[in-house]
Protein backbone atom coordinates (compact mmCIF):
# COMPACT_ATOMS: atom_id res chain seq x y z
CA UNK A 1 0.00 0.00 0.00
CA UNK A 2 1.09 3.97 -0.71
CA UNK A 3 0.30 6.92 -1.15
CA UNK A 4 0.42 8.26 -4.72
CA UNK A 5 1.06 12.09 -5.61
CA UNK A 6 -0.05 13.68 -8.98
CA UNK A 7 2.95 16.26 -9.18
CA UNK A 8 2.24 18.76 -12.14
CA UNK A 9 5.48 20.61 -14.06
CA UNK A 10 5.84 23.49 -15.86
CA UNK A 11 7.69 23.37 -18.70
CA UNK A 12 9.93 20.26 -16.83
CA UNK A 13 10.46 22.25 -13.72
CA UNK A 14 8.16 21.82 -10.52
CA UNK A 15 7.01 24.79 -8.84
CA UNK A 16 5.76 25.40 -5.12
CA UNK A 17 2.18 23.23 -5.28
CA UNK A 18 4.16 20.34 -6.43
CA UNK A 19 6.22 20.48 -3.45
CA UNK A 20 3.27 21.32 -1.16
CA UNK A 21 1.23 18.26 -2.43
CA UNK A 22 4.20 16.32 -1.46
CA UNK A 23 4.66 17.66 2.05
CA UNK A 24 1.02 16.90 2.92
CA UNK A 25 1.29 13.43 1.73
CA UNK A 26 4.27 12.81 3.43
CA UNK A 27 2.78 13.91 6.61
CA UNK A 28 0.00 11.67 5.71
CA UNK A 29 2.25 9.24 5.25
CA UNK A 30 3.90 9.06 8.61
CA UNK A 31 0.77 8.73 10.41
CA UNK A 32 -0.56 5.82 8.63
CA UNK A 33 3.14 3.86 8.07
CA UNK A 34 3.03 4.35 4.43
CA UNK A 35 5.47 5.46 1.56
CA UNK A 36 4.60 8.06 -0.76
CA UNK A 37 5.06 7.36 -4.50
CA UNK A 38 5.05 11.16 -6.90
CA UNK A 39 3.77 10.61 -10.67
CA UNK A 40 5.49 12.96 -13.03
CA UNK A 41 4.13 12.75 -16.57
CA UNK A 42 6.15 15.32 -19.01
CA UNK A 43 9.90 15.27 -19.53
CA UNK A 44 11.63 16.17 -17.04
CA UNK A 45 15.47 16.01 -15.73
CA UNK A 46 16.45 13.40 -13.13
CA UNK A 47 18.07 16.46 -10.88
CA UNK A 48 14.51 17.74 -11.38
CA UNK A 49 12.77 14.90 -10.41
CA UNK A 50 14.79 14.36 -7.02
CA UNK A 51 13.27 17.79 -5.84
CA UNK A 52 10.75 15.84 -4.98
CA UNK A 53 12.51 13.32 -2.74
CA UNK A 54 13.31 16.42 -0.62
CA UNK A 55 9.65 16.69 0.37
CA UNK A 56 9.21 13.09 1.03
CA UNK A 57 8.38 11.40 -2.21
CA UNK A 58 10.11 7.98 -1.64
CA UNK A 59 9.32 6.59 -5.50
CA UNK A 60 9.34 8.67 -8.11
CA UNK A 61 7.52 7.17 -11.54
CA UNK A 62 8.62 9.39 -14.18
CA UNK A 63 6.03 9.21 -17.52
CA UNK A 64 8.32 10.59 -20.75
CA UNK A 65 5.49 9.94 -23.45
CA UNK A 66 4.99 12.86 -25.83
CA UNK A 67 1.31 12.32 -25.90
CA UNK A 68 0.57 13.84 -22.98
CA UNK A 69 1.69 17.11 -23.58
CA UNK A 70 -1.53 17.75 -25.16
CA UNK A 71 -2.54 17.73 -21.66
CA UNK A 72 -5.89 15.44 -22.28
CA UNK A 73 -7.60 15.18 -19.11
CA UNK A 74 -9.42 11.86 -19.96
CA UNK A 75 -5.85 10.43 -20.46
CA UNK A 76 -3.92 12.24 -17.47
CA UNK A 77 -6.76 10.70 -15.51
CA UNK A 78 -6.25 7.24 -17.15
CA UNK A 79 -2.24 6.98 -16.71
CA UNK A 80 -2.84 8.24 -12.89
CA UNK A 81 -5.71 5.52 -11.80
CA UNK A 82 -3.05 2.94 -13.35
CA UNK A 83 -0.09 4.45 -11.23
CA UNK A 84 -3.00 3.94 -8.42
CA UNK A 85 -3.33 0.50 -9.33
CA UNK A 86 0.51 -0.69 -9.60
CA UNK A 87 1.20 0.89 -6.42
CA UNK A 88 -1.87 -0.39 -4.44
CA UNK A 89 -2.10 3.20 -3.05
CA UNK A 90 -5.67 3.83 -1.12
CA UNK A 91 -4.96 7.44 -1.28
CA UNK A 92 -4.36 10.01 -4.24
CA UNK A 93 -3.91 13.34 -3.66
CA UNK A 94 -3.89 16.32 -6.37
CA UNK A 95 -3.79 19.62 -6.19
CA UNK A 96 -7.30 21.52 -6.44
CA UNK A 97 -6.72 23.55 -9.60
CA UNK A 98 -7.92 23.34 -13.04
CA UNK A 99 -5.86 20.03 -14.13
CA UNK A 100 -6.65 18.61 -10.45
CA UNK A 101 -10.68 19.77 -10.34
CA UNK A 102 -10.49 17.60 -14.02
CA UNK A 103 -8.81 14.68 -13.44
CA UNK A 104 -9.78 13.84 -9.71
CA UNK A 105 -13.50 13.30 -10.63
CA UNK A 106 -12.92 11.12 -13.10
CA UNK A 107 -9.93 8.94 -11.28
CA UNK A 108 -12.54 8.39 -8.71
CA UNK A 109 -15.40 6.68 -10.70
CA UNK A 110 -12.40 4.74 -12.36
CA UNK A 111 -11.22 3.66 -8.94
CA UNK A 112 -15.03 3.35 -7.37
CA UNK A 113 -13.57 5.53 -4.82
CA UNK A 114 -14.31 8.37 -2.97
CA UNK A 115 -13.35 12.07 -3.55
CA UNK A 116 -13.02 15.54 -1.51
CA UNK A 117 -12.05 18.51 -3.00
CA UNK A 118 -10.16 21.36 -1.62
CA UNK A 119 -9.13 19.58 1.35
CA UNK A 120 -6.83 21.90 3.59
CA UNK A 121 -5.47 20.10 6.72
CA UNK A 122 -4.51 16.29 7.62
CA UNK A 123 -7.34 14.08 8.55
CA UNK A 124 -8.17 14.93 11.90
CA UNK A 125 -9.41 11.04 11.99
CA UNK A 126 -8.83 8.12 10.28
CA UNK A 127 -10.85 5.45 11.17
CA UNK A 128 -13.38 6.23 9.91
CA UNK A 129 -11.62 8.90 7.50
CA UNK A 130 -12.63 12.52 8.09
CA UNK A 131 -11.17 15.38 6.27
CA UNK A 132 -11.30 19.05 6.76
CA UNK A 133 -12.92 21.47 3.84
CA UNK A 134 -13.73 25.01 3.47
CA UNK A 135 -17.74 26.05 1.69
CA UNK A 136 -20.23 28.39 1.69
CA UNK A 137 -17.63 30.58 0.23
CA UNK A 138 -14.78 30.15 2.10
CA UNK A 139 -16.68 31.50 5.44
CA UNK A 140 -16.99 27.93 7.10
CA UNK A 141 -15.75 24.22 7.50
CA UNK A 142 -17.35 20.95 6.56
CA UNK A 143 -15.74 17.68 8.05
CA UNK A 144 -16.16 15.21 4.98
CA UNK A 145 -16.19 11.12 5.65
CA UNK A 146 -15.19 9.33 3.19
CA UNK A 147 -16.12 5.59 3.75
CA UNK A 148 -14.94 4.26 0.25
CA UNK A 149 -11.56 2.03 0.30
CA UNK A 150 -10.02 4.45 -2.27
CA UNK A 151 -9.61 8.21 -1.17
CA UNK A 152 -9.04 10.92 -3.72
CA UNK A 153 -7.89 14.20 -1.81
CA UNK A 154 -7.70 17.57 -3.96
CA UNK A 155 -5.63 19.41 -1.87
CA UNK A 156 -6.20 23.42 -1.62
CA UNK A 157 -3.21 25.51 -2.85
CA UNK A 158 -1.38 27.50 -0.16
CA UNK A 159 -3.27 25.28 2.70
CA UNK A 160 -0.45 23.11 3.80
CA UNK A 161 3.71 24.07 5.03
CA UNK A 162 6.27 23.09 2.64
CA UNK A 163 8.39 20.41 4.79
CA UNK A 164 11.95 19.26 3.67
CA UNK A 165 13.37 15.80 4.51
CA UNK A 166 15.84 13.59 3.70
CA UNK A 167 16.01 12.61 0.32
CA UNK A 168 15.89 8.67 -0.70
CA UNK A 169 13.62 8.53 -3.29
CA UNK A 170 14.22 6.61 -6.61
CA UNK A 171 13.20 7.77 -9.85
CA UNK A 172 11.67 4.47 -12.13
CA UNK A 173 10.91 4.98 -16.01
CA UNK A 174 7.05 4.21 -15.90
CA UNK A 175 4.80 3.25 -19.00
CA UNK A 176 0.95 4.04 -17.65
CA UNK A 177 -0.11 1.75 -20.64
CA UNK A 178 -2.60 4.34 -21.99
CA UNK A 179 -3.87 3.55 -25.52
CA UNK A 180 -3.74 5.95 -28.73
CA UNK A 181 -8.11 6.34 -28.86
CA UNK A 182 -7.65 7.90 -25.34
CA UNK A 183 -6.39 10.88 -26.26
CA UNK A 184 -8.88 13.30 -27.80
CA UNK A 185 -7.42 16.56 -27.67
CA UNK A 186 -5.25 18.14 -30.35
CA UNK A 187 -2.83 20.79 -29.66
CA UNK A 188 -2.94 23.49 -32.58
CA UNK A 189 -1.13 26.65 -31.49
CA UNK A 190 0.20 27.40 -27.84
CA UNK A 191 0.20 30.97 -26.85
CA UNK A 192 2.17 31.66 -23.66
CA UNK A 193 1.86 34.58 -21.50
CA UNK A 194 5.20 35.99 -20.92
CA UNK A 195 6.80 38.75 -18.91
CA UNK A 196 4.46 38.94 -15.91
CA UNK A 197 3.66 36.87 -12.90
CA UNK A 198 0.95 34.50 -13.53
CA UNK A 199 -1.91 34.81 -10.60
CA UNK A 200 -2.05 31.11 -9.76
CA UNK A 201 1.09 31.32 -9.34
CA UNK A 202 1.97 34.06 -7.29
CA UNK A 203 3.40 34.97 -3.75
CA UNK A 204 2.22 38.26 -3.59
CA UNK A 205 -0.82 39.92 -5.81
CA UNK A 206 -2.17 42.99 -6.23
CA UNK A 207 -5.43 43.55 -7.40
CA UNK A 208 -7.49 47.06 -7.93
CA UNK A 209 -11.36 47.67 -8.51
CA UNK A 210 -14.22 50.11 -9.40
CA UNK A 211 -12.34 52.45 -7.21
CA UNK A 212 -9.34 53.21 -9.23
CA UNK A 213 -11.72 54.90 -11.53
CA UNK A 214 -10.65 54.25 -14.77
CA UNK A 215 -7.84 52.45 -17.01
CA UNK A 216 -5.63 55.17 -17.21
CA UNK A 217 -5.20 55.01 -13.53
CA UNK A 218 -3.65 51.47 -13.08
CA UNK A 219 0.22 52.87 -13.51
CA UNK A 220 0.74 52.89 -9.66
CA UNK A 221 -0.61 49.51 -9.30
CA UNK A 222 1.70 47.83 -12.06
CA UNK A 223 4.70 49.57 -10.73
CA UNK A 224 4.14 48.67 -6.82
CA UNK A 225 3.73 44.99 -8.78
CA UNK A 226 6.89 44.74 -10.54
CA UNK A 227 8.58 46.07 -7.16
CA UNK A 228 7.45 43.30 -5.60
CA UNK A 229 7.23 40.71 -7.67
CA UNK A 230 4.03 40.29 -7.48
CA UNK A 231 1.01 39.18 -9.97
CA UNK A 232 -1.99 42.03 -11.00
CA UNK A 233 -5.42 41.30 -10.72
CA UNK A 234 -8.70 43.08 -10.63
CA UNK A 235 -12.05 42.53 -9.76
CA UNK A 236 -14.75 41.94 -12.20
CA UNK A 237 -16.39 45.13 -12.54
CA UNK A 238 -13.10 46.32 -14.00
CA UNK A 239 -12.26 43.21 -16.11
CA UNK A 240 -15.89 43.68 -17.58
CA UNK A 241 -15.55 47.41 -18.53
CA UNK A 242 -12.56 46.70 -20.39
CA UNK A 243 -10.08 48.39 -17.91
CA UNK A 244 -8.12 45.26 -17.53
CA UNK A 245 -7.79 41.75 -18.95
CA UNK A 246 -10.64 39.38 -18.24
CA UNK A 247 -7.12 37.00 -17.57
CA UNK A 248 -6.62 39.28 -14.27
CA UNK A 249 -9.96 38.80 -13.29
CA UNK A 250 -10.06 37.18 -9.89
CA UNK A 251 -13.49 35.91 -7.62
CA UNK A 252 -16.02 32.79 -7.87
CA UNK A 253 -16.34 33.87 -11.82
CA UNK A 254 -12.75 34.58 -12.85
CA UNK A 255 -9.34 32.70 -11.32
CA UNK A 256 -9.31 31.29 -7.62
CA UNK A 257 -6.04 32.33 -6.30
CA UNK A 258 -4.29 31.92 -2.44
CA UNK A 259 -1.46 34.17 -2.10
CA UNK A 260 0.53 34.26 0.73
CA UNK A 261 -0.34 38.12 0.48
CA UNK A 262 -3.22 40.01 -1.65
CA UNK A 263 -3.35 43.61 -1.47
CA UNK A 264 -6.68 45.40 -2.61
CA UNK A 265 -7.24 48.76 -3.57
CA UNK A 266 -10.44 50.56 -4.76
CA UNK A 267 -12.19 46.84 -4.03
CA UNK A 268 -15.76 47.35 -1.68
CA UNK A 269 -15.23 43.30 -1.12
CA UNK A 270 -18.37 41.71 -2.99
CA UNK A 271 -19.17 38.22 -1.64
CA UNK A 272 -18.25 36.96 -5.37
CA UNK A 273 -15.07 38.74 -5.11
CA UNK A 274 -13.97 37.28 -1.60
CA UNK A 275 -14.92 33.49 -2.60
CA UNK A 276 -12.25 33.59 -4.95
CA UNK A 277 -9.40 35.35 -2.71
CA UNK A 278 -10.43 34.61 0.66
CA UNK A 279 -7.95 31.65 0.99
CA UNK A 280 -5.14 34.17 0.94
CA UNK A 281 -2.93 33.99 3.82
CA UNK A 282 -3.04 37.62 4.79
CA UNK A 283 -5.65 40.26 3.03
CA UNK A 284 -4.55 44.23 2.87
CA UNK A 285 -7.39 46.13 2.45
CA UNK A 286 -7.25 50.03 0.98
CA UNK A 287 -10.49 51.42 0.67
CA UNK A 288 -12.02 54.92 1.59
CA UNK A 289 -15.17 53.52 2.81
CA UNK A 290 -14.67 52.59 6.09
CA UNK A 291 -18.00 50.64 5.87
CA UNK A 292 -16.72 48.45 2.75
CA UNK A 293 -17.55 44.62 3.47
CA UNK A 294 -13.99 43.62 2.41
CA UNK A 295 -12.67 45.07 5.46
CA UNK A 296 -14.52 41.98 7.34
CA UNK A 297 -12.28 39.76 5.76
CA UNK A 298 -9.30 41.40 5.65
CA UNK A 299 -6.22 41.46 8.26
CA UNK A 300 -5.39 44.66 7.91
CA UNK A 301 -6.97 47.37 6.79
CA UNK A 302 -6.11 50.89 5.76
CA UNK A 303 -9.14 54.01 5.28
CA UNK A 304 -7.77 55.69 2.77
CA UNK A 305 -7.83 57.54 -0.85
CA UNK A 306 -6.05 54.42 -2.68
CA UNK A 307 -4.21 57.32 -4.90
CA UNK A 308 -2.47 58.97 -1.92
CA UNK A 309 -1.81 55.32 -0.51
CA UNK A 310 -0.48 53.76 -3.75
CA UNK A 311 2.33 56.34 -4.37
CA UNK A 312 3.27 56.04 -0.38
CA UNK A 313 3.72 52.38 -0.55
CA UNK A 314 5.79 52.37 -3.36
CA UNK A 315 8.00 54.67 -2.30
CA UNK A 316 8.25 52.66 1.42
CA UNK A 317 9.04 49.20 -0.87
CA UNK A 318 12.09 51.50 -2.89
CA UNK A 319 13.48 52.43 0.56
CA UNK A 320 13.44 48.36 1.90
CA UNK A 321 14.76 47.36 -1.61
CA UNK A 322 17.54 49.70 -1.49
Amino acid sequence: MSILVYTENWDGKFKKLSFELVSYAKSLADKLNLPVTALSIGHVTDDELKQLGNYGAAKILNVADNRFDSLDNKALAEAVAHAAKTEDSQIIILSHNNVGKAVAPRITVKLNGGLVSGVIAIPENFDPFIVKKKVFTQKAFAHVQIDADIKVLTLAQNSFELIETENKAVIEAYDPQVADDVFSTTVKETNKVTGKVLLTDAEIVISGGRGMKGPENWGGLEELADLLGAGLACSRPVSDEGWRSHSEHVGQTGKIIAPNLYVAFGISGAIQHLGGVSSSKVIVAVNKDPEAPIFEAADYGIVGDAFKVIPQMIEEVKKMKS
